[in-house]
């Protein structure tokens, strides 16, 4: 999920909102999984960052450098989905992990390949708790989003099904057909009730404080940025410089094992 991605993604919106023929969106990854997340390789040098080498430090990176990036992504964007005048369908197989599963919890429906594993991975990176925002809440209740965000594990289709933060799971070879069949039954709708009814969802987001939670949600992750770690506390980035990036995300992936079960 690069920063290209995102901003061609949200062009894309933005084309087919103005197509009058257009009535449904499917999100959908066109390789092996739906979305990995955020790429470790990219983690802090979207905003400019550098690694310092072992005893010198590193240069700072300006406030507004990171505010500016983080409201495009983690508000602008994340509104464009939630607000997206046409019906949304987020499309998922393999894996859905990290900021793709922030972006998927906004689309109106959620469908699964039995097969697909979610989770907010990127919470071990030191987070401990940041990717919890309302919309989760809605959709699974407190209990169950603090334990997704809290510990950074991933869970199984069925498991997110059962927890009420998808709609449906499918076996992995109907998935397309079934979402396909979904879209088309939804295009029965007139244009006008279409536009209507989500008129109507953001309204019910702005009173139950969804869409003032993604506001929220940016600036927290402008201020996780600097953070302190101890001595005694992982250190993601030196982690990578030392190790490689392979290397460190298996190193976190041990280090939490006992937050996987």
């Amino acid at each position: 999920m690069t920063r290209e991605m995102f901003l061609n993604w949200g062009k894309a919106i933005e084309m087919a909102e103005q197509d009058d023929d257009v009535k449904v969106i499917i999100f959908k990854g066109a390789d092996r999984c739906f979305s990995a997340g955020a790429p470790l390789d990219q983690v802090g040098y979207v905003y400019g960052m550098k690694t310092p080498k072992p005893g010198e430090k590193g240069g700072k990176v300006p406030t507004r450098v990171k505010i500016n990036f983080d409201r495009s992504l983690f508000m602008e964007f994340f509104r464009k989905v939630l607000l997206c005048r046409k019906i949304t369908i987020a499309q998922m197989h393999k894996y859905c992990l990290g900021v793709a599963f922030s972006i998927v919890m906004h689309c109106d429906l959620l469908i699964s390949s039995e097969d697909c594993k979610m989770g907010h991975v990127e919470e071990r990176l030191g987070l401990a708790g940041l990717t919890l925002m309302p919309i989760m809440v809605l959709r699974a209740g407190l209990t169950k989003s603090l334990d997704l965000c809290l510990t950074g594990k991933m869970i199984s289709a069925q498991q997110a099904l059962e927890w009420d933060l998808i709609n449906r799971v499918v076996p992995n070879d109907k998935l397309e057909d079934e979402v396909r069949e979904l879209a088309e039954a939804l295009c029965l709708y007139p244009r006008d009730g279409i536009a209507i009814g989500k008129v109507g969802r953001e309204i019910l987001y702005e009173t139950m404080g969804i869409t003032r939670g993604v506001m929220d949600h940016y600036f927290l992750h402008t201020l996780q940025t600097y953070r302190v770690y101890e001595k005694d506390e992982l250190n993601f980035f030196k982690q990578r410089r030392d190790l490689g990036v392979k290397e460190a995300a298996h190193e976190k992936h041990n280090l939490f094992k006992a937050l996987d079960k």
